[in-house]
């Protein structure tokens, strides 16, 4: 029989391990959402409003420490993101950079953003961050539609998704959903589930691209897409989608 201690011990460790973690999982996921976060919250229209101007605390602390540490991670980002050009030097410069990054955008959001009063829950959707917590164990909506997909093919290697909920005509995401899981597979042959489909992404905006080297022009590329909450809480899987790479 466990003791008292032990039991608020394991009870607290339940509680640590069902927490879902707002920050992606992936560094194509981190990146697209950091970069989200930073083009709106430095936009002229935004930043003297959102409380971050010239000379304030919370402007100095931006520039002085946030910017620094996202300019690094994003630099190192971009040498690595191209596969034909990827070495191990630049993998581990990026997991430096982004371990280095990661807790001080989670006080950005944390310490500056979803305590601030002049910031909204929309500023907060519209950043890629999710929604402050009405308190207590107020359960979040686990997504019940499916996302649909418009495919566009902007460039020579370049795959355009739009997603939508199924049936509808705008592009908004549904409510309590923070962003969209994308799985695919470039496959000889169709596959018969999406668990065929073995490379995964996250995105928080609804329309995102996915980048191919030239060499995989005329491939077949399958894909499906789910909804999730700000919990990490998933949707069911959209249709499987099949494209020829441009």
């Amino acid at each position: 029989m466990l003791t008292f201690e032990a039991f608020l011990i394991t009870k607290y460790i339940k509680k640590k391990m069902n927490r879902q973690d707002w920050l992606p999982r992936n560094h194509e996921a981190l990146y697209s959402q950091a970069k989200q976060t930073v083009d709106y919250l430095t936009a002229i229209e935004n930043i003297t409003r959102l409380g971050f101007g010239t000379g304030t605390p919370q402007g100095d602390w931006l520039t002085g420490t946030f910017i620094v540490a996202y300019t690094a991670f994003i630099n190192a980002y971009q040498a690595w993101a191209n596969p034909a050009q990827r070495t191990p030097v630049k993998t581990a410069t990026l997991i430096d950079a982004e371990e280095a990054f990661k807790p001080v955008y989670r006080q950005l959001y944390t310490g500056f953003l979803k305590t601030n009063p002049l910031i909204t829950d929309a500023d907060l959707v519209a950043m890629g961050l999710p929604q402050r917590s009405s308190g207590g164990n107020t359960p979040v909506k686990i997504p019940g539609t499916v996302p649909g997909a418009t495919i566009r093919f902007p460039a020579d290697g370049i795959v355009e998704v739009q997603l939508r909920d199924e049936g509808e005509n705008g592009h908004a995401k549904p409510d309590g959903v923070h962003g969209a899981e994308c799985r695919s597979a470039i496959l000889d042959t169709p596959p018969k589930n999406w668990n065929e489909l073995t490379d995964s992404s996250f995105f928080t905006r609804t329309t995102f691209r996915l980048e191919f080297n030239l060499d995989k022009q005329g491939k077949r590329l399958y894909l499906v897409f789910r909804w999730e909450n700000t919990r990490g809480q998933k949707g069911p899987w959209s249709k499987i989608y099949s494209v020829i790479i441009p």
